[in-house]
């Protein structure tokens, strides 16, 4: 067990070795862990020790703890879908899922020569910032940056979005409903800042986001930039072979990721 920073908590120690032991495959998931008194004989720590441990695990959505049966690895990775578009609140519904978000910044900014071309707007139109942290089941799995115009929807900073979707909103409060989206996904290693937000151990791999949503009449209602913790989600999706040739949509593409890095 690493217990080499002094000023460490032993249970947070606790709590690390037995994520890098689950990561190394020594438990599976659904399996369960050695019990109370087997982690205070191995790890040679008191029970409260271990107990507190296993409670931030459980916070963490590493492990689920039944009464009178044991704590089990759960199985994290969540199946998002690559091919239809959906809000992550209405995405994690279908797994009973809650999900919440930490808002790090909510704001009107003005829009630079990069947010005028993604939203289609005139340089300088106000455009609303949502910046939060979402959580699913109190567990952080990403991180989002919206920037959406705010003629389409304004007031909207009026709503608590530490609660409420923002698709949800302006569906049914600006008549807005998102109904197709250009997606780019790449991998990174998550920068110090985007690991403490999201609870990683460094070096971890993050999914990157790269989104620009559309109106049924093909306005733009949001560009999205976000990093989604790599090990909470895989993805899905449908393929066949087509007979025409990629479409301009598709070509795009590298443009939508490629115009600015993340800030």
């Amino acid at each position: 067990m690493h217990t080499d920073s002094p000023a460490k908590p032993l249970y947070q120690a606790l709590v690390e070795t037995i994520l890098e032991q689950i990561r190394a495959g020594r438990w599976q998931p659904n399996q369960r862990l050695p019990s109370e008194s087997a982690l205070c004989e191995q790890y040679a720590v008191g029970r409260n020790t271990v107990r507190r441990a296993l409670q931030e695990l459980n916070r963490l959505g590493v492990v689920k703890t039944v009464a009178g049966v044991g704590t089990f690895v759960v199985d994290s990775r969540l199946d998002k879908t690559a091919q239809v578009l959906y809000g992550l609140s209405d995405e994690m519904a279908q797994y009973q899922r809650q999900v919440t978000s930490r808002v790090l910044e909510a704001s009107i900014l003005s829009a630079d020569p990069f947010l005028a071309r993604r939203l289609q707007v005139q340089l300088g139109a106000e455009v609303v910032f949502l910046h939060r942290v979402r959580l699913v089941d109190n567990s952080p799995v990403a991180i989002e940056r919206a920037y959406l115009p705010h003629e389409l929807c304004p007031d909207i900073l009026k709503f608590d979005f530490s609660h409420r979707s923002l698709y949800r909103v302006l569906t049914d409060e600006y008549g807005c409903r998102p109904h197709h989206a250009d997606q780019v996904i790449e991998a990174e290693l998550a920068t110090p800042q985007v690991a403490e937000l999201l609870a990683l151990q460094p070096p971890a791999v993050v999914f990157v986001f790269h989104r620009e949503t559309r109106l049924a009449d093909d306005r733009v209602i949001e560009y999205v930039d976000s990093e989604v913790r790599a090990d909470r989600f895989r993805f899905l999706a449908h393929l066949r072979l087509s007979d025409h040739p990629a479409d301009s949509a598709f070509r795009r593409l590298p443009v939508l990721a490629a115009e600015r890095p993340l800030g």
